[in-house]
C-alpha cells in the first residue's frame, strides 16, 4: 500500500473510532457527530480506493459518486448504493441546528459504515 493511500485509510479509521465512540458514550453521547464520523470514514476509504487505483476525484462529499468512480474497478461493490445513499445525508444533515440524530438513526450509520468499510478494507 503506497503512502497516500495508507494516509487516507488511517484518517478514515480515525473516523471510525470516533464514531463508534460517540455512539456507544454512555454519557453525553454525540449521535449527531457518530453520524458525521461514519460518513466521513467511508467517503474517505471510497478516496484511498481511488488513489490506490490512480483514479482522479474531485473534492466531493457525495458517496453515491464516489462509489460511481470505483465501481468499474470493483463491480461488485453496487448492492452497497443503499448505504451510500444513507450515509451521505450525513456529511451535513447535522452539522447545524435545526436538526439532530437520534441513537436509534447513529446506530444505522455505524451499522452501514462497519459494513461498507469492511467491504472496501477488503481490497485495500
Amino acid at each position: 500500500m503506497n503512502a497516500q493511500t495508507k494516509e487516507w485509510r488511517a484518517k478514515a479509521d480515525g473516523d471510525q473510532a470516533t464514531a463508534m465512540r460517540e455512539y456507544r458514550a454512555r454519557k453525553n453521547p454525540n449521535y449527531d457527530s457518530a453520524c458525521f464520523h461514519a460518513q466521513q470514514c467511508i467517503e474517505k476509504y471510497l478516496k484511498a480506493t481511488l488513489v490506490k487505483n490512480k483514479a482522479s476525484f474531485s473534492k466531493i462529499h457525495d458517496l453515491e459518486v464516489l462509489l460511481d468512480l470505483c465501481l468499474p474497478l470493483y463491480p461488485l461493490w453496487e448492492p452497497m448504493r443503499d448505504d451510500m445513499q444513507l450515509l451521505t445525508q450525513y456529511a451535513v444533515q447535522f452539522r447545524y441546528p435545526g436538526e439532530s440524530a437520534d441513537k436509534e438513526e447513529a446506530k444505522q450509520a455505524v451499522t452501514a459504515m462497519n459494513r461498507t468499510r469492511d467491504e472496501i478494507a477488503q481490497t485495500l
